[in-house]
């Protein structure tokens, strides 16, 4: 079944502060839509109220997964229904094994009564390891603890690969990374790609489009979508930075939010 997510007028403050002031988008499976934007602009804050996190409070619009109301959702059930977010900074959790991590999360998806079999999801867990070249005693390291970087930006894509979500957010997936970890990170969400999924790439940089092709491009100023192109798009905002937009549509340089 094809995956459909969209967004409608969506506003979010943090702390009183109006960050996001109106988006617009709509994300079919098998689509990967990009969003540039200078820094304080709101893209991290876009991805993190998608996901619930309680430090940002929705006061406007919708957002549905097929036809369900994401914003009635807790955060749990979000990412049961399906909305899985690559973090720029993920958790260490101490005590707890990726392993075990991993087979919980996907056991709550499946439902009780429809667990995965421990050795299907070594099997399973092994396969998508080998795939990111990761080191299999990653398995049974506690998450992301004492992980570089690299490291902790490949486990993410594991996850994803593992849980098989309908919409992938990817916050800054790219930043510290280096150009063999970044391809691998590509390749992981390129062999991802399908009709029963959408995915949401949140960049300051063209580099990681080279790899990851987007169908469109989206570039945030002052909590708004203010322009939409395809893949040329990034390629100009890389070669000229960000000015040329800001002259076309009038934008006087804005103080940087806190995003």
């Amino acid at each position: 079944m094809s995956t459909e997510f969209e967004i409608r007028g969506l506003k979010a403050t943090i702390e009183g502060k109006e960050i996001l002031k109106g988006i617009d988008l709509k994300i079919q499976g098998g689509e990967i839509h990009a969003i540039m934007g200078p820094n304080g602009t709101g893209k991290s804050t876009l991805a993190s109220a998608l996901m619930g996190h309680p430090k940002y409070e929705v006061t406007d619009g919708e957002v549905t997964l097929n036809g369900e109301d994401v914003l009635e959702m807790e955060v749990d059930e979000r990412a049961r229904a399906g909305l899985f977010l690559a973090m720029q900074y993920p958790s260490e959790i101490t005590g707890v094994t990726n392993a075990d991590f991993l087979r919980s999360a996907i056991n709550a998806r499946r439902g009780e009564g429809n667990e995965i079999s421990l050795i299907k999801f070594i099997r399973l867990m092994e396969g998508k390891m080998k795939e990111l070249e990761m080191d299999p005693e990653f398995m049974h390291r506690y998450l992301n603890e004492g992980f570089s970087g690299g490291e902790k930006k490949r486990n993410e894509i594991l996850q994803m690969m593992m849980l098989e979500p309908k919409l992938v957010i990817l916050d800054e997936i790219d930043s510290g990374l280096d150009i063999d970890a970044l391809k691998i990170v590509a390749a992981g969400v390129n062999a991802m790609r399908s009709e029963e999924r959408g995915f949401l790439v949140i960049t300051h940089y063209q580099r990681l489009l080279n790899y990851i092709k987007p169908d469109f491009v989206h570039v945030m100023m002052q909590g708004r979508i203010v322009k939409s192109g395809g893949p040329e798009l990034a390629e100009r905002l890389e070669a000229e930075g960000y000015d040329w937009v800001k002259e076309e549509l009038g934008i006087v340089d804005e103080t940087v939010q806190q995003a």
